[in-house]
């Protein structure tokens, strides 16, 4: 057998970069690169071999270590999960930085590998700087707290522990059903070592991914249930995007008649334009799409894990003989709901589906004319909020309309968390698949800078990626907005300043709360709180100092001009937009399960505990 010398980090950078992947008889290169912070557990190790690697893979330098895996994460999701980058820390704190956008990966479903700086595995120099001591276990360093929220976990202790390490997370990372984070520790020491490595195992690799399809049983049971229903809506979710079923599903809807209710993934999935997109569906769902599940008997959902939101808390579907039909690569997340499961990618289930449904003759009872009147009705209440003027400021509903009606039809969004989320997820209005880029799964703050980076990233080159962020958000994390420039990779951040955490503060009133904790303010000497003056943040000053282009705005036309020159601008740029607080969209037919307050002083607290337990009787169970 013939054999090469490397060391254990040499020979993963290597596999590394021969992993290639093939979707719809499309070949491409899986692995395009490695972001990385060096530091004492990896600078020797991964360092020295990215390095001297003269392979394809990019090196790109993070700021963050949460940041960077989000730009990863982002990239994925932008490519459909076949294109991944991967990222390399030191150990301990490095590391744990992490382990938060582990999550936000594996919870979102997209592929990502973490290569963690572990503790030395011969235990001599101990313990080493940063190490974690456990004394009742001590294999265990800070890396296993990847465990929780790895898809697959290892720790390569020997060198040659590496190629049944390696070839596992790419069975994984490639794996539609079971893909997510991926976590390979790897101990300082044993990064440096030599092996003997099989030549072999460096030989490019095709990951093949196919098209999953159910049974002809599984196919009848589904026909069946469909054609005894008269009201059946569409819940599209991420999983259209991920099977390229766009064109299907628009077919599907048009072919049958059936309106679309769109998750926070799956939205842009229909043109917002399409006869049979009625918007958003759930607790930031649109009037319409909320009013159509209240009455329909079928609940067909496509490529979706039927979250909390996506069902306003199970309570969004209130006819007593509604059935629910979930078209799913994974079987964990087709029987949500008591779903009639058809384990099935979404693409190859729609164009059987509806061969099938044409034998039939199928028809249902929805009323057309009614489906153009509603879309019309919600058409002309988002008009409204886009030409909102209050009194005192700009309100964040009329900014974005400004900034939906300003970016050309292939531009880029992306935002994650606050009050945006919910009314991009009502209100934005885009015509093109994949403009809409919204991390809700894990609704992680700090991903909207980094995120754009990666969209950025994987884009066309005449493509805009605007960061939508609030200041909260942006003060958590926004390392990356200097990465963007060092790459020469222009971002645009559209920062909505409204002086706090307004979507909870919002949320905390309608609780029954005076408001306490959420809001930038000073501390008040007359009663210790966090009720003085607002604080006064320069958040364009902030950007400008690292280098990117920045501009303050408080009026409309002061708005339109900043737009119009970000847009001629070649670096990053943020735009500094003071908005009024509590100017966010409200819930149309909808639901958020919260745990309120059973017992309290307040007799607000008291009645929104009531209104709990009141929707609590209503919802379903399972």
């Amino acid at each position: 057998m013939e054999t090469v010398r490397l060391t254990m980090a040499q020979a993963l950078v290597k596999f590394l970069d021969n992993q290639y992947i093939q979707f719809d008889g499309v070949e491409r290169k899986f692995v395009k690169g490695v972001f990385g912070i060096f530091g004492h557990g990896n600078v020797t190790g991964m360092g020295e071999a990215l390095e001297n690697h003269t392979g394809e893979l990019t090196y790109l330098q993070g700021k963050n270590e949460q940041g960077m895996v989000h730009s990863a994460t982002a990239y994925a999701k932008q490519k459909n999960r076949l294109e991944i980058y991967a990222c390399t820390t030191s150990v301990g704190p490095g590391a744990l930085n992490m382990v938060t956008a582990a999550a936000t990966a594996t919870v979102n479903r997209i592929p990502v590998l973490l290569l963690p700086g572990d503790i030395f595995a011969t235990r001599q120099p101990d313990p080493v700087l940063q190490q974690v001591e456990d004394p009742r276990d001590y294999t265990i360093s800070a890396n296993d707290s990847f465990k929780p929220v790895s898809k697959y976990w290892d720790r390569v202790s020997r060198p040659e522990q590496l190629m049944t390490a390696a070839l596992n997370a790419m069975r994984v990372l490639t794996d539609p059903v079971d893909t997510g984070a991926v976590t390979l520790a790897l101990p300082q020491d044993v990064q440096a070592e030599a092996y003997d490595y099989p030549v072999e195992f460096f030989k490019k690799r095709v990951h093949y991914i196919e098209r999953k399809t159910a049974s002809e049983e599984s196919f009848d049971r589904a026909v069946e249930l469909i054609s005894k229903k008269k009201k059946p809506v569409i819940i599209a979710g991420g999983g259209v995007h991920y099977s390229l079923a766009t064109e299907e599903l628009a077919k599907f809807a048009e072919q049958f008649h059936i309106p679309v209710g769109e998750t926070q993934a799956g939205k842009s999935a229909l043109s917002w334009k399409h006869p049979f997109n009625m918007g958003s569906i759930g607790a930031t769902g649109s009037l319409v799409s909320n009013k159509l599940a209240q009455e329909a008997d079928l609940v067909i959902a496509i490529g979706s894990r039927l979250t909390d939101f996506s069902t306003s808390s199970k309570l969004a579907f209130a006819n007593p003989d509604v059935e629910f039909l979930s078209i799913n690569v994974s079987g964990f997340d087709a029987m949500k709901m008591e779903s009639q499961m058809l384990v099935a990618d979404a693409k190859t289930a729609l164009d059987k589906l509806a061969t099938r449904l044409v034998e039939k003759e199928y028809k249902n009872a929805h009323d057309l004319n009614r489906l153009i009147e509603l879309k019309g009705e919600w058409t002309e209440i988002v008009d409204g909020y886009y030409a909102q003027t209050v009194e005192g400021g700009l309100s964040q509903t009329r900014v974005l309309g400004e900034i939906n009606n300003f970016i050309d039809e292939r531009d880029i969004i992306t935002c994650a968390a606050g009050s945006m989320p919910g009314d991009l997820h009502r209100l934005w209005r885009n015509t093109e698949p994949k403009t809409y880029h919204m991390e809700y799964g894990f609704s992680c703050m700090g991903y909207e800078v980094a995120g754009a980076l990666g969209i950025k990233m994987a884009a066309d080159d005449d493509q805009e990626v605007y960061a939508l962020v609030g200041d909260g958000s942006y003060l958590m994390l926004h390392t990356e907005l200097v990465t963007s420039i060092q790459e020469n990779k222009k971002i645009t951040i559209l920062l909505l300043d409204n002086n706090g955490f307004q979507c909870i503060h919002n949320l905390q009133i309608g609780q029954g709360s005076d408001g306490f904790g959420n809001e930038f303010r000073y501390r008040s000497e007359e009663d210790n709180r966090l009720t003085g003056e607002y604080l006064d943040i320069d958040f364009a000053a902030n950007a400008r100092s690292l280098g990117a282009k920045g501009y303050t705005v408080r009026t409309l036309e002061e708005l339109q001009a900043a737009l119009e020159k970000a847009k001629e601008e070649t670096v990053s740029t943020l735009i500094d937009i003071k908005v009024l607080p509590g100017t966010c969209t409200t819930g149309y037919e909808s639901w958020w399960h919260l745990g309120v307050a059973e017992v309290s002083t307040s007799e607000k607290v008291q009645k929104a505990h009531r209104e709990m337990e009141a929707n609590k009787e209503k919802a379903r169970k399972y």
